[in-house]
């Protein structure tokens, strides 16, 4: 488990209302991190926030907690 999902995984369930809903995984793929963020559809607006702002936020703490190790992090929002 990568810093960048623990970061992510800890954000959203701040922000949602159903923390429990908030389901957060990972998979490496040469050397980079992709972060898959799903949760209820009522809650996806909240992650993405205005105009993609938190979403933003969301994707550059992923970017500074792997920065230590240079790897490359992605992080999609899917809506179940």
């Amino acid at each position: 488990m990568s810093r960048a999902r623990d970061v992510v995984e800890v954000v959203a369930r701040a922000l949602a209302d159903r923390a429990d809903d908030v389901s957060v995984t990972e998979r490496e793929d040469r050397g980079a991190i992709h972060v898959e963020l799903s949760t209820a559809g009522h809650d996806l607006g909240r992650m993405i926030g205005r105009q993609g702002r938190t979403a933003a936020s969301i994707r550059t703490l992923a970017e500074l907690a792997e920065a230590p190790d240079e790897r490359r992090v992605t992080v999609d929002f899917v809506d179940e």
